[in-house]
């Protein structure tokens, strides 16, 4: 079963994870993230891209859950600028609708799961399951969940519910990698604020963010207990800081490439008989005039 790569910002797998000791700015060289270390990290993963799509045997999903204005697209975007489009999937997952909450909490995701020979990626995911509806209990009356709700158990339900679906996709050969994008309370003021003071960022920004951030440490806490309860090494998580955006999607590209070179993808093998196939069309294509 795969093991995602270890990294200074590698959520420990004992649930020893403290958001209060977690940097959100650089602790390593943040000059790292310039130039030819960007152009280089494109090059590479385009790749291996191209190698996963035809070994087909694996699939990757990366999950990105941050605070509002923490990066997620802008970090999608760079990370997987060069990456054969045809062989990546993105989706944001927002409100639920009505046929979604037909169904348990993890069906909208599971549906959109990658197929092996891809790369999948959720901007946030169904760990909002367990920190937006964690913060906001009252929406748990529109899920129309049977029996009655312990809120006291129901988290820590969902949470296993999740780790186990994980540990499920691993052994059959999805590679998860989850990245919290830890930005600082008061960077997300400042960018909030450049939202509004430019003209061209004005439909960036959302009211809602701002009522959002009034529940800050209660998002806190339900980010360490998520963390905490799920990070395990076929599935870990990594807490990146998010204060410097360059240095933030660098990390981020460090760690794909890395789990996707310790995975040992080759391109597939070609058997005699397809050689002597190959050959006949070689000089059959070769006759012909």
């Amino acid at each position: 079963m795969f093991e995602g790569p270890s990294s200074e910002y590698l959520v420990p797998y004992d649930g020893s994870f403290a958001v209060s000791d977690s940097s959100t700015t650089p602790v390593t060289d943040a000059l790292r993230h310039k130039g030819k270390h960007r152009k280089n990290s494109r090059e590479q993963l385009s790749l291996l891209q191209q190698v996963l799509a035809a070994g087909d045997r694996h699939s990757v999903l990366l999950v990105f859950q941050a605070m509002d204005a923490a990066g997620k697209d802008s970090t999608i975007r760079a990370v997987m600028r060069g990456v054969d489009p045809s062989g990546c999937q993105v989706f944001n997952f927002k409100k639920p609708s009505a046929l979604e909450l037909d169904h348990d909490f993890l069906w909208r995701t599971t549906c959109r799961l990658p197929e092996r020979g891809r790369i999948g990626i959720f901007n946030r995911s169904q760990y909002e399951e367990a920190l937006v509806v964690r913060v906001h209990p009252e929406i748990l009356a529109y899920q129309r969940l049977p029996g009655e709700i312990n809120l006291e158990t129901i988290w820590d339900d969902r949470l296993t519910s999740i780790r186990q679906q994980e540990e499920h996709l691993a052994r059959n050969g999805t590679v998860i990698l989850k990245f919290w994008l830890n930005v600082s309370r008061e960077e997300q003021k400042r960018r909030f604020l450049a939202r509004l003071d430019d003209p061209e960022k004005n439909w960036k920004f959302a009211a809602g963010d701002v009522k959002e951030r009034r529940h800050w440490d209660a998002y806190m806490t339900a980010y360490e207990a998520a963390l905490n309860a799920t990070s395990r090494p076929w599935a870990p998580w990594y807490a990146i800081p998010a204060d410097d955006k360059p240095y933030m999607r660098a990390r981020v590209a460090d760690i794909i490439i890395e789990a996707l070179q310790g995975i040992g993808l080759k391109h597939p093998t070609v058997s005699d008989e397809d050689r002597a196939e190959h050959a006949a069309s070689r000089a059959e294509l070769a006759a012909d005039e």
